[in-house]
């Protein structure tokens, strides 16, 4: 099993890595969430997959079993910024505006996580595995951009989950049901994984 960190920068050193990842993401938020979302040739993607984020890829023989893609809170395109602020802004009908307790922020240490997901395929035995190489990865990815804080739109378990885990997570926003799953915003401080 591998993590890899995918950036427009090294994508080219990754064979199709990239392309799976987003058929990965298909087969998870269009063929079994059924979201409604941008699609084409069986890949997902959306406004934010540019060249200002990155992507964690957990793969194994060519196989994307997890991952997570990351955009700092700074980077705009067109009338686009980051996916949590942009619901906030009312420019995502499918997420509600009220989705955060302050106003999202916008700096240089604080990046945004989205599109998380484990494969399906994934067997039960093997699942925390996955999720751990990923959360390793996004933690390591996030710290050497400069990020002390990690921001994401998450199951409402996910806290407790990412408590046991490790991860110190502040929840930042009502819980809510968003596509018929209860969801909230999370913060996740980076600044105890400095060393």
């Amino acid at each position: 099993m591998q993590t890899t960190t995918l950036s427009f920068d090294n994508m080219h050193n990754h064979g199709e890595l990239f392309a799976n990842m987003l058929r990965a993401r298909h087969e998870t938020f269009i063929q079994q969430a059924k979201w409604d979302l941008p699609e084409a040739d069986g890949m997902e993607y959306d406004q934010y997959d540019t060249p200002a984020s990155r992507w964690i890829a957990v793969h194994e023989f060519g196989e994307v079993l997890a991952g997570i893609r990351l955009t700092p809170t700074t980077t705009r395109c067109g009338i686009y910024t980051y996916m949590i602020r942009d619901a906030q802004r009312g420019l995502l009908d499918t997420i509600p505006t009220d989705l955060l307790f302050d106003e999202a922020p916008v700096a240089p240490h604080i990046w945004e996580s989205s599109r998380i997901f484990v494969s399906n395929r994934v067997p039960a035995k093997l699942r925390m595995r996955v999720q751990m190489n990923l959360i390793n990865e996004m933690t390591v990815s996030a710290r050497a951009m400069g990020a002390t804080s990690v921001l994401g739109l998450i199951p409402q378990n996910g806290p407790r989950w990412g408590r046991r885990v490790g991860l110190d997570i502040d929840v930042i926003g009502p819980v809510m049901d968003i596509g018929g799953a209860r969801n909230a915003c999370i913060s996740i401080n980076l600044s105890n994984k400095l060393h």
